[in-house]
Parts: structure tokens; sequence; C-alpha cells
């Protein structure tokens, strides 16, 4: 399925972009300081690892982008620079290992005629780097930068959502033939290996935990040894990387005859989905998902609040598996066409076993859907193939 995944566009980054710019001046920031991490990627389109050595974008409202790098990754950095939309002619500082980055960081707004007002920080940029560039900044304040880049990226453009659709697809299809493939007896390791293994032959690299009885009642599971045998709830929490979209998807089956109680629980939680789904529309806040959800969980027996529903409804999704917004009671945040999130109500019975259904959900002009087929049962939890 690889041939199927489109890149993203200069033309695309470059939009993103000047709507940054737009933010910026909402928002009265001069600039953002993006240092490695998914934002840098959407912005640049350049992938840098984090290190203690300091790599930074500088992007102002008002003027060109000039990066900070260490001078003898200049040539790796140029490399990727000129294929984004910063082109070959993007200005970029380099530094000895013996100099300070952040005194360039500095130099370089000031060329722009940047001395005073607001410096915005991405959200993942490690304290030091914020506070080295701060200490030559004396005359600038350091805010946020998250009201503009999750101003941006958690509306999600035509392109974006056919890489996460595409990445959804490839998961479930992965994890269908793993559960295909499945024996009694295997480990959970064996069973995640197969899964893996599945992503890979359709192209990309993707995989997903596996937690079995009991322990699927911890949503994020456990690490002791366990085996799949009949009878037992399995929960299988993952997905893959298109592109650098992820998608992230949750199945729970029963090898066998599941109980009537496992049987009830599902249903309840296949109801919750259904109430978040049905629910989801623009304009609406992004609380009043969660509790749809959690009052079917509530009304099954299973409330109040976070007692057996022990998370939040779902997170926003893209270039991060986890991103902003998040579907959780307080975040008022009106929801807006093409944003993308986890739809994943669980029920966990501590010492007996959980349940979780998750499928990426796109809010649309009108309401919402799943990018995933539901799974239907736990007997049949990819449909009656």
């Amino acid at each position: 399925m690889k041939d199927q995944a489109v890149p993203i566009t200069v033309d695309e980054r470059k939009a993103r972009v000047e709507r940054a710019r737009e933010l910026m001046a909402q928002k009265k920031l001069q600039a953002i300081a993006i240092a490695t991490g998914s934002s840098l990627t959407y912005y640049s389109g350049v992938h840098w690892w984090l290190s203690e050595r300091c790599f930074a974008v500088i992007v102002p409202a008002k003027g060109n982008a000039f990066f900070v790098c260490p001078a003898f990754e200049e040539g790796r950095a140029r490399e990727q620079i000129s294929e984004g939309p910063f082109g070959k002619d993007a200005e970029v500082f380099t530094w000895q290992e013996d100099e300070d980055p952040y005194k360039l960081v500095a130099t370089g707004l000031k060329d722009l005629g940047i001395t005073t007002g607001v410096l915005g920080i991405e959200e993942k940029t490690p304290y030091v780097f914020s506070n080295g560039i701060a200490i030559h900044l004396p005359a600038m304040q350091t805010a946020s930068a998250t009201p503009v880049t999750a101003g941006c990226r958690m509306i999600k453009s035509r392109a974006e959502l056919n890489l996460m659709r595409l990445a959804s697809k490839v998961s479930i299809t992965a994890y269908e033939a793993a559960y295909k493939a499945i024996q009694e007896g295997m480990t959970q390791d064996e069973f995640s290996s197969l899964v893996a293994k599945a992503h890979s032959k359709l192209g990309f690299h993707g995989g997903a935990d596996v937690q079995v009885g009991q322990y699927s009642a911890n949503p994020h599971g456990s690490i002791t040894p366990q085996k799949i045998v009949e009878g037992r709830i399995v929960l299988m929490d993952g997905g893959c990387s298109v592109e650098g979209y992820a998608s992230d998807i949750s199945r729970t089956f029963v090898l066998g005859k599941p109980t009537d109680k496992m049987k009830t629980v599902f249903d309840i939680v296949y109801q919750a989905q259904s109430a978040a789904l049905n629910t989801a529309r623009p304009g609406l806040p992004c609380e009043a998902v969660d509790a749809a959800a959690r009052k079917v969980v509530t009304v099954g027996g299973y409330g109040p609040g976070f007692k057996y529903f022990t998370h939040r409804l779902g997170h926003g999704m893209g270039l991060d598996g986890h991103e902003w917004p998040y579907l959780v009671p307080g975040n008022t945040l009106p929801l807006q066409a093409d944003m993308t999130f986890s739809d994943e109500p669980g029920i966990y019975i501590p010492g007996e076993f959980g349940v979780r259904i998750e499928d990426d959900m796109h809010i649309t002009s009108h309401g919402a859907e799943l990018f995933t087929p539901r799974s239907p049962s736990l007997e049949h939890p990819f449909g009656s193939s």
C-alpha cells in the first residue's frame, strides 16, 4: 500500500507558514522558535532528532525565517531545508562546538529588527534551549507558541486527511491479518510481532501493544509475560505512520466464547463510541463529546466519572499520535470541521478484564465520521469475515 501515500507538497507547507504568521499577528507574537520535533517537520519539512546541540528554526511574523544549526551539521541541514518551503537560499546561522548557539537566535532576530515584544517558544522545546535564548533577549518576553502551532495543526488539510485515512486503513488491515494468524498459546509478544510484520508487508512501520486477561484492565497494559488462551480478553492498541501521519486503533476480542459479562461490557463500550460519534459536530465544545460517551458508561453501571472509564474519550491526532486538542472534561474549545481525534471509550475492571474500542474520527462540516469500519463484537472484531 506504500504507493497510495501522497507526500505533503512544498506549496502546502508554504501555506502553513503564512497561516502561522496570521496567528502570530493575532496573538501579538513577533516570532516563534521551534527546535526539532513534529512542528519543525510540519512547517519546514525537516526531520531532526533532539539532542543537546541546539538546532532550531525561527519564523517571524514579518520577514524571512532563519535556522540555527551546529556547523558540522550544515550540509545535512541544508539538504533538507532546500527541499522545503524556505528553499535553498534560506539563512542558516552555524555555530562551532565552543560557541553559544543561543546568541545566534538573538542576532538573527536583531537583523530582522526584532529586539522587543514576545517570542513564542514551541511547547516541546527543551528548557535548556528556551532559557538559553531568553538570556540573550533581555528586552523580549517569551511565551508559549502553542496558540500558533496548535492553531495551525489541529485543522487538517485534505492531503493530511488522506494520509490519516490511509494510515488507519493500513493498521486495520494489518490487525486483521495478524488476528487471522493467531494461535492459542501465543505470548503477547509473539502476537505483537505478527502485527508489526503485517504492517511491514504493507510498506509501513507500525505495531500494537497486546494485553491479555486481567492485564487488559490496565489501559496501557503490563510488562508481565502473558499467553493468549481461549476465553480470555485480548486488547490490542497501536497504529502506524504514513508520511509522518499517525493512526491509533484498538481492538478487543476473545478466542472462543466470551462470558455474558464480557459481552455486556463490550456492548456498553460500543454504545459509548456510538454516542460520541453521533454527538460530535462543529461548534460543540470538546468536553461534550466525552460527556456523551461517559453518560452511556455511567448509565450502564460503570460510573461515576472516571471510576471504570479511567481516561478521557480521545485526543487530537496528526503528525503526533497525541496532539491538540483533547476530548476531555473541562475543555470548552469548540470543535471545528477537519479536526481529527481518537474515539476510544473503555471500561476497565481491575483483576478481571478491560474493553476498549478505538477508531480515528474526522469532524466533518455536518457531524463526524470514522476512518475505519467499526468492531461489531468480541467474537468477530473485524466483522463476520
